[in-house]
């Protein structure tokens, strides 16, 4: 396994992290807990998870579902930098959601319960809140730090401009600050690297991306369409229409390389200077494997440059929309 430092932070973390969201709803139990194990004897430490995950009608599901695998002992807590999320609605009622001083202190204890752990190693903001001033954040964030149940902040789904406004808001205090952003950031989908990335890489957070395979638009769709395995429906099909004549020279392209799709959608991320993992999320241990499969692909710079011709990105603004 290779490992790097998360953002500008001293924390070792390796190349890929261990998505959860599918503990629970799609995946029992029991298979959940040998993923987890089986990503720590692949040497992955780096487990993401949120308090939301679970399903509207059972959210914390997928926390609880972590908390009993960390329950078994044998080092699993120890051996696995744990981040979860906080923001989301847990229930209807006022100040059970969002960033809130009193929603971070009453969902943190709550994670942690649910976890059976005493602290999170990143406690990620799970979407901007534009009611709640940085002020109030940082110093709700203080507090836990003190009380050690926070190592590390990080952010998701921030805009460039919410990121320079935290960062400058823990600068004034002063604190660490965020160290780093989950985004969506794949082949298909390359808007952060509009403003966000930019940001991101002068305050010195490292990018998580989600969705790495856009819903496996990138995981060898076409292929698995022609063989019968997968039909799409609703959105989906509407996105492989949009897309098709792209992802068709994508697959082919991964043929000519001798890799399957995933395994090159994912690897080109790992060749991204601002990525630090890109977050994926099996929901059996096979596909664990198979996520596996990307740290050994390496793509020559003719090679990136075919993909980037394949699938264009934005330049950096202002430039990308203006002279």
């Amino acid at each position: 396994m290779k490992y790097t430092h998360l953002g500008r932070s001293g924390l070792n973390v390796s190349r890929l992290c261990l998505g959860t969201m599918n503990f629970g709803p799609h995946t029992e139990e029991a298979v959940a807990h040998r993923i987890m194990d089986q990503a720590h004897e692949a040497g992955l430490n780096f487990f993401d998870t949120a308090n939301v995950y679970g399903g509207p009608e059972h959210r914390g599901w997928t926390e609880e579902i972590v908390g009993r695998w960390i329950a078994k002992g044998g080092g699993r807590r120890e051996r696995t930098v744990l981040a979860t999320k906080v923001y989301g609605n847990m229930t209807d009622w006022p100040n059970d959601s969002k960033l809130s001083a009193l929603n971070i202190r009453l969902a943190l204890d709550a994670s942690l319960k649910r976890l059976q752990t005493d602290h999170i190693d990143l406690y990620q903001f799970h979407h901007v809140d534009r009611d709640t001033p940085w002020d109030e954040i940082w110093q709700a964030v203080d507090t836990a730090i003190q009380q050690g149940k926070i190592v590390y902040t990080g952010s998701s789904n921030f805009a460039g401009w919410h990121i320079a406004a935290a960062a400058e808001a823990a600068a004034r205090r002063p604190v660490t600050g965020l160290v780093s952003e989950q985004s969506i950031y794949n082949l298909l989908q390359r808007s952060v690297e509009r403003e966000v990335i930019p940001a991101a890489t002068h305050y010195g957070l490292g990018i998580l991306p989600w969705s790495p395979l856009h819903g496996g638009l990138l995981g060898g769709v076409l292929t698995k369409e022609h063989d019968g395995v997968r039909r799409l429906a609703g959105r989906a099909a509407q996105a492989l229409e949009e897309s098709r004549e792209k992802i068709a020279a994508f697959e082919s392209l991964a043929a000519e390389l001798g890799h399957p799709p995933a395994d090159v959608a994912l690897a080109w991320l790992l060749h991204q200077p601002a990525v630090t993992a890109p977050i994926i999320g099996p929901r059996t241990a096979d596909q664990l494997t198979a996520g596996l499969r990307a740290l050994d692909v390496s793509l020559a710079a003719a090679e990136l440059a075919r993909l980037d011709e394949i699938f264009p990105g934005p330049k950096t603004a202002p430039e990308d929309y203006a002279w």
